[in-house]
């Protein structure tokens, strides 16, 4: 339990004790001015000698009712400070919960950058690769071959790609790293996918295109992070454009362990979303494997990060990715969604006896 979530329980105890007491208070004056009518009957009937009990019954009266007087001012009072008081701690701990989540969904879209950064650089310097420019500029089938060996050499290295794909300029693939995996590969003709058109249009070999996550037909629709640029002549940056390498990042599994490894409690897993999404806000990866690639979440903030609160007690922390060195990002953000506690406990109740039924 934090500080704030402390003062949020301790006002509430305070607030259940002055309750008990004033309460209390108010009976025990209740009895003694039962008692003090009572005397004041008996005095009566006693006459002159019981004129002073008289006085003193009537002082014990007024003193019960000043005592109710004061019971009555301390409850307004009371009920006016711990209110505020629980109010004040309900802020806080909105305020430090919300900004944790927020924290933790810009550490999560950061390690993406990172990695993704990564991906940058490695197409634009394996597409300098001798042997690569070599199946472009004299193609035939033994170039191709070495193509392909040398890109299956790369991915021995490179465990996180799918596979490599090196097109001539016409847009048909000459070579892949991985031709026992995918073997339609070589010879279809990409001429019309997104990622040889993007490639094509590079103007330098120092730059590059990413694509957003997609399901790739050509790898057996996996989700792939597909990073490419334009093979030029020599292998150099100003040379002119003879083909195109795709490098197919196998997306999947590495973004599930980046939005699984969100560092939670145990407790706190069980009521937490850990979400990447696109710059149209579809669901790229989740940490509970749902709506990937179908699903689009609301997500209400409009800054770079921040966090809010729901109708239905939930905290939803977010980050739009900040790029990372040449990486400049594709305006994804990470997402942290985590119902209240109390609302988790309340559905855990309700769900055995809905399952009984």
């Amino acid at each position: 339990m934090t500080e704030p979530e402390r003062i949020i329980t301790l006002s509430h105890r305070v607030g259940e004790i002055a309750d008990d007491k004033i309460d209390l208070i108010n009976r025990i004056t209740s009895e003694t001015k039962i008692l003090a009518l009572n005397a004041l009957i008996e005095a009566a009937r006693a006459g002159d000698a019981g004129r002073g009990f008289a006085v003193v019954a009537n002082e014990v009266k007024a003193i019960s009712e000043r005592i109710t007087g004061v019971a009555s001012e301390l409850s307004t009072e009371l009920a006016g400070s711990i209110g505020e008081l629980k109010e004040l701690g309900e802020r806080m701990v909105q305020q430090i919960r919300g900004q944790r989540l927020a924290d933790l969904a810009l550490n999560m879209i950061e390690i993406i950058d990172r990695n993704l950064y990564e991906r940058s650089c490695d197409v634009r310097w394996w597409a300098t690769d001798a042997a690569i420019v070599a199946a472009l500029e004299t193609p035939g089938a033994d170039s191709a071959r070495y193509a392909a060996e040398r890109l299956g050499v790369i991915l021995n290295s490179y465990t996180v790609y799918l596979d490599l794909w090196v097109a001539d300029a016409s847009g048909r693939v000459l070579a892949n790293g991985r031709p026992q995996r995918y073997p339609g590969a070589v010879g279809s003709n990409v001429a019309e996918a997104r990622w040889f058109k993007a490639a094509m249009a590079t103007r330098t070999g120092d730059d590059y295109a990413a694509l957003d996550i997609d399901e790739m037909p050509g790898l057996n629709g996996a989700q792939t992070a597909t990073y490419v640029t334009a093979v030029r002549e020599g292998g150099l940056a100003q040379g002119k454009p003879i083909g195109a390498l795709g490098v197919f990042f196998d997306w999947r599994p590495q973004a599930a362990a980046v939005v699984k490894g969100v560092r939670l409690s145990e407790e706190e897993r069980q009521r937490t979303r850990c979400l990447i999404l696109d710059a149209q806000r579809r669901v790229i990866a989740a940490s509970d494997d749902n709506g990937l690639l179908r699903e689009r979440f609301e997500l209400r903030g409009n800054g770079r990060d921040g966090f809010y609160g729901t109708e239905d007690g939930a905290m939803v922390g977010y980050a739009l990715t900040p790029g990372y060195e040449t990486y400049r990002g594709l305006g994804w953000y990470g997402v942290v969604a985590q119902r209240s506690a109390a609302r988790a406990a309340a559905a855990e109740a309700v769900a055995p006896g809905e399952a009984s039924r």
